[in-house]
């Protein structure tokens, strides 16, 4: 690539087990020319970066990679094996490439079991058997003989630490764990405490692998979702089927679903009746009957009877991969407190070799204290020091939040909205397709200067290209009664109050009693006639032209049947609730009072922004939409988010979306904020506490420099565990 011209590159990077990984994979490709925009996601474990191929190649993107010791490969394409030394533990993600990934890296080490195939794993049982016989040589022989084979086990197992520290030294990195390691390590050599020496380096290492397979266990949640699809899948061809692959499926093929089969993509049953279990998607405990005509997600579970199933999306944009894309992707929108740690992890690595080097050398210069004694020490608070637990703990509960939000049909674009999810005062719903199921039905027609007939079958007319729910109501009561609709032209809309056509000649609008009467054609019993439907918590639509009102059309969508209570678990934990809705007052009302929250009512979408806005001065806002017709009122809040079982504009408008379309969710999804914000704090505590803990035991003198490694590695695996537990957390229980 040598053209000048810019493009986003991305690949997978494996090998990465905290965030400090991240941060050097980070550090190593920031330097090179023409690179910009640079995105490291450690649970997702992608590289993505703006390259100027003129100044860049990838192929020098990739050797820096791999120069601080870690795997690069193609995002696509299997793990790769490094310079010979060591295998990258895990293998790709999805099942179809795993196949060729073996036969990528036929190399031994791949195919021996267990911990034992990657570098780390190696590593551990190099420094064990070295130090095991170490202690075999110091029991046999003891004197110089024991303190030679100690000092030898300490090298075999310095050595691939200090080469990785070495590199990323060269990359412009000193201030790495490696490198403290390796100062620490040679210390103790140097000052006679070759035992421990031993002793650290095989903690060290031990440690290393138990934060690699922490942070693998810390990934799974995100390979689970990836699973879900079928590699396989069973296409319909005339009167035959043929067994082809998944990822092959296009929009327009139809697939054979089995009892107990998996929907290998998204699509709508042709043929068939059966009970769907969609809780791997969605989190819906119960299977949800299925016919012609309806949605079925690729992941759910066919139950009963054999379905036909025509393929809506392409591999690749089904409503699981969207979801696991965006899981991945969310990383990259880190929490406010996570940009915090990354930024005092930047200086906190420098004073931490300072205050060691003044702990080393101030008490025997100053003092007259002894060498050795404080050299010992000062090289224990270099262990001590290494921030790898304090800055993992924000990404790893992030990402098992995320997981397990997403397991339960919550879906949250990152760190950034968990934080601001977890402070939330006050929820505002929309009305229509929201608190109500968003499939009102006609009720009443109301007939003026037209047959009951001519008043459904031109408001049909107008509204046949209707995506509203209200005009789609219009639409069903019309093809249900029969009616033939006469062609309309020059259709258009009034946002947030009707829309009009022309039909049979003359223009007709069917919008709100309001505009009807600011032409002035609502008015006496037909005014008094829709404040009586309105009272009764109906929608009316008025369907007038220029000079006459052929008469009015009563809708009611009644209320979801957890709305009541979703707003009361809100309540419950101190959380206020408003709802917005573009219906008059007096429909608002008796709606809102049935589910027992407030109303703001008669609100055009630019009135729905500016009240958001208005209650963000003042509270922290969620606001809860159903993703199409409030777009700018949940940017508008400080949490937008979309209802939507999976739908396009739900997974890609707001902030998040609530799979199952339950009101009840946003509670759990707030339950599940709060929850993720405290293991945060746990985390940032036992990170801090320790190493507060044992700097004071160090400097007293009571803890050495095998206690100090297992400070750092101890606390790092106690964090990422501590951060496991959100992938157990039932959000719909908040425990």
């Amino acid at each position: 690539m040598a053209d000048g011209t810019r493009s986003i590159e991305e690949w997978r990077v494996t090998g990465m087990d905290c965030g400090s990984c991240a941060a050097k994979v980070r550090g190593a490709v920031e330097r090179l020319p023409g690179v910009s925009a640079v995105e490291v996601t450690l649970m997702a474990e992608r590289l993505r970066l703006e390259l100027d191929g003129g100044q860049c190649s990838r192929a020098e993107v990739e050797t820096a990679v791999r120069a601080v010791g870690f795997g690069i490969s193609a995002q696509d394409g299997p793990a790769e094996r490094v310079a010979g030394r060591f295998v990258l533990p895990d293998a790709g993600i999805a099942p179809a490439a795993a196949p060729a990934a073996a036969a990528a890296d036929p190399a031994p080490a791949s195919r021996l079991p267990g911990w034992l195939a990657s570098r780390k794993g190696r590593a551990v049982a190099a420094a064990a058997a070295a130090l095991a016989l170490a202690w075999i040589a110091e029991l046999a022989a003891g004197g110089r003989i024991g303190d030679w084979a100690f000092a030898l086990a300490a090298l075999v197992g310095l050595v691939p630490v200090a080469r990785r520290a070495a590199a990323m030294a060269r990359a412009g990195m000193p201030f790495t764990i490696e490198m403290l390691m390796t100062i620490a390590a040679l210390g103790a050599l140097a000052i006679g405490a070759q035992g421990e020496a031993a002793v650290v380096v095989f903690l060290f290492a031990l440690g290393e692998l138990l934060e690699g397979m922490a942070a693998g266990k810390a990934r799974d949640g995100i390979r689970a979702l990836a699973a879900l699809k079928p590699a396989t899948a069973r296409l319909a061809v005339g009167p035959r089927i043929r067994e082809v692959a998944a990822d092959s499926l296009a929009p327009g093929h139809v697939v054979q679903l089995r009892p107990g089969d998996r929907a290998p993509a998204d699509g709508i049953v042709t043929a068939g009746r059966s009970g769907v279990d969609q809780s791997a998607v969605t989190g819906e405990s119960v299977p949800v009957a299925k016919g012609p005509g309806d949605e079925v997600l690729a992941g759910s579970v066919n139950a009963d009877a054999e379905l036909r199933l025509r393929v809506t999306r392409a591999a690749g944009e089904s409503a699981i991969d969207r979801i696991v894309r965006l899981v991945e992707e969310a990383e990259t929108a880190r929490a406010p407190v996570q940009r915090f740690i990354d930024r005092f992890s930047r200086w906190y690595m420098p004073a931490v070799v300072g205050a060691a080097a003044a702990a080393a050398l101030l008490p025997p210069l100053l003092a007259g204290a002894d060498w050795q004694t404080w050299i010992y020490r000062g090289l224990a608070l270099l262990l001590i020091g290494c921030p790898c637990a304090l800055v993992i703990s924000v990404p790893a509960s992030i990402a098992s939040a995320l997981s397990a939000g997403a397991r339960h049909g919550l879906l949250m674009k990152g760190g950034a909205v968990v934080e601001a999810a977890a402070r939330t005062t006050l929820v505002a719903f929309d009305k229509t397709g929201t608190l109500t199921a968003g499939r009102p039905q006609v009720t009443d027609l109301q007939p003026a200067d037209a047959t009951a007939e001519d008043l459904l079958r031109l408001a049909a007319a107008v509204e046949s290209g209707a995506s509203h729910p209200l005009g789609k109501a219009i639409l069903a009561a019309a093809e249900a009664a029969g009616h033939v609709l006469p062609e309309a032209a020059g259709a258009g809309a009034i946002p947030g109050r009707g829309a009009f056509a022309t039909v049979e000649g003359r223009v007709w609008t069917v919008g709100s009693p309001h505009l009807a009467a600011e032409a002035g054609l609502l008015q006496g019993a037909a005014a008094e006639r829709a404040a009586g439907f309105e009272a009764e918590g109906k929608t009316v639509a008025a369907v007038f032209a220029p000079d006459c009102l052929a008469g009015l059309i009563a809708l009611r969508d009644e209320p979801r049947a957890d709305a009541a209570e979703a707003v009361a678990a809100l309540k419950a934990m101190g959380v206020g609730a408003v709802m917005l809705t573009g219906d008059n007052a007096r429909t608002g009302t008796a709606v809102a009072g049935r589910i027992g929250l407030d109303c703001r009512a008669g609100l055009l979408p630019e009135d729905k922004v500016a009240a958001v806005r208005d209650m963000a001065a003042r509270e922290r806002v969620l606001m809860l939409g159903d993703g199409i017709n409030d777009a700018p009122a949940l940017a508008a809040a400080h949490v937008g988010l979309a209802m939507g079982s999976g739908t396009d504009v739900a997974l890609e408008t707001a902030d998040g979306a609530l799979l199952r379309d339950r009101v009840g969710d946003v509670a759990a999804i707030l339950r599940l904020s709060r929850a993720a914000m405290a293991n945060i704090r746990q985390n940032v505590g036992i990170a801090l506490g320790l190493k507060a803990v044992f700097l004071a035991t160090t400097l007293a003198g009571i803890t050495g420099l095998w206690i100090a490694i297992l400070a750092d590695t101890g606390a790092t695996v106690l964090v990422t565990a501590n951060a496991l537990r959100l992938l157990r957390f039932r959000p719909d229980r908040g425990d």
